[in-house]
């Protein structure tokens, strides 16, 4: 089986940094059914291409097999698909030639590692239960481009029909770390099946390799399900330790800081200044259909319920508590059941593609996107302007360059202690119009609060058009 990771960062060469695997060197890894090969097919400085080869043993693989053999027939362990569809054979090989990459360190390139680089792999023969629609189902959430082409049973008679076997490419901007944990985890998950009996341990390898994006994964419980080879019990572990919250419980810290925000900026009113900018901006714009992105506690989706023109609100947040708060508020218990058809909340992440976002109108992001990390915004800007793609989107933000007439707030420090960054209006414009031309929108900017000369509007807004 073969694998095949490549990249056109430049120095494209720097992949081998990442990897920890010298591009002029071929090299080898002893594994329990077999061998690993490391190997450049190209190392320029505009693409390198690594290809991982793992020659299976089949001999071997039965004589080192582990657990019950179930209802095998005896030829069987010898003649099958192993040696050459990428399954949990695979996920060994990475986890033992990849470790340090796994573990997102470089020596040599410390700082690339932390960075999202243009990364592609290919994978000639996946078996998958399910098809190309799970495959999408759990590589799309997390801002892959996919693409696969179904392998025909046998080419000299079509009548047959395709095999449960795949070719696949998947492309996205992504950490070489991320990357390896992804295709670790997912890959067994494909084929549905695993070589070796699971245990335990088995739970602990899932969340220390999926933790950080597994819990906000729509697909959790099936990745689960199958990784731990349909355990009920190691499963609902597994599940349940996903769901714990957090000793410091990070959804009722978030709360408070939002009401840390809102004392900085309750002198001017400025949250119901957005509220009223944004309502126009979606008024103008004649969307029936319109997305809440980041709706919090239901202040925003509220409003837009008010709108006779708005047919149909979705909102969508990643935090569980915030939706019961906006279900509360909404009082989506008691509406009358034209009025509740108008509504939809929903639990999901801005930087996995979601197919529930697409075919809107609009979609409004107000004071969200300086909360995600800045590595993150190119999934943000994928999820909203490639893949939901609604006619209209309307973005606010704080502008940084106002924070000094803020008399409450100290100086040098952002209006929130979530914010991971804020824009000047330059930057903002920059990035708009960057955002603009490369997803065929034009983009307007307002200002939104008392204007001042020297530093300008304490919030700003952008309206993207197509």
């Amino acid at each position: 089986m073969i694998l095949t990771l490549s990249t056109t960062h430049q120095p494209a060469t720097d992949l081998g940094y990442l990897l920890h695997k010298n591009p002029d060197r071929h090299h080898t890894s002893e594994l329990p059914f077999g061998t690993a090969h490391v190997l450049y097919p190209v190392a320029t400085e505009d693409q390198c291409a690594m290809s991982l080869l793992v020659d299976i043993d089949p001999v071997g693989l039965v004589r080192n097999h582990r657990g019950p053999r179930g209802n095998d027939f005896s030829l069987s362990q010898y003649v099958n698909d192993r040696p050459f569809a990428t399954s949990s054979f695979m996920s060994v090989a990475l986890a033992k030639v990849f470790s340090t990459a796994m573990g997102g360190r470089s020596k040599e390139r410390p700082d690339l590692a932390d960075q999202d680089i243009p990364l592609e792999v290919s994978l000639p023969v996946v078996p998958c239960r399910g098809g190309e629609a799970v495959l999408r189902r759990l590589f799309e959430p997390l801002g892959y481009d996919v693409h696969a082409t179904a392998i025909p049973l046998d080419t000299n008679f079509p009548t047959w029909g395709d095999s449960r076997y795949l070719t696949v490419r998947l492309r996205g901007m992504k950490k070489v770390k991320d990357l390896l944990e992804h295709l670790y985890v997912l890959l067994p998950v494909l084929d549905d099946d695993k070589h070796y009996w699971v245990g335990n341990d088995e739970v602990e390898k899932l969340l220390r390799r999926g933790g950080a994006w597994l819990s906000t994964h729509p697909e959790r419980e099936l990745i689960a399900n199958r990784y731990l080879r349909h355990d009920a019990q190691l499963t609902r572990e597994a599940v349940a330790r996903l769901q714990e919250d957090d000793a410091d419980d990070p959804e009722q810290l978030a709360e408070t800081q939002d009401a840390e925000e809102e004392v900085v900026e309750r002198p001017l009113s400025l949250n119901e200044q957005r509220l009223a900018a944004v309502i126009d901006a979606v008024g103008a714009s004649g969307a029936r259909r319109v997305l809440d992105l980041g709706c919090g506690q239901g202040k925003l989706t509220g409003a837009l319920l008010k709108l006779s023109s708005i047919d149909h609100v979705v909102g969508l947040d990643v935090s569980h508590r915030s939706l019961e708060i906006a279900a509360r508020r909404l009082h989506l218990d008691t509406m009358t059941p034209r009025q509740r058809e108008r509504v939809e909340l929903l639990q999901g992440s801005l930087t996995y593609r979601d197919r529930r976002l697409e075919g809107f109108d609009l979609a409004a992001i107000v004071e969200v996107i300086e909360h995600l990390d800045k590595s993150r915004l190119d999934s943000f800007e994928r999820v909203v302007f490639a893949h939901a793609r609604p006619a209209h989107v309307v973005i606010t933000t704080p502008n940084l360059e106002y924070n000094v007439r803020f008399e409450t707030l100290p100086a040098g420090t952002l209006r929130h202690r979530d914010h991971r960054f804020e824009w000047t209006r330059a930057e903002f414009e920059t990035w708009a119009n960057g955002v603009a031309r490369r997803h065929g929108y034009e983009v307007r900017l307002s200002p939104i609060g008392p204007f001042d000369d020297e530093v300008g509007p304490p919030t700003q807004m952008a309206v993207f058009s197509r």
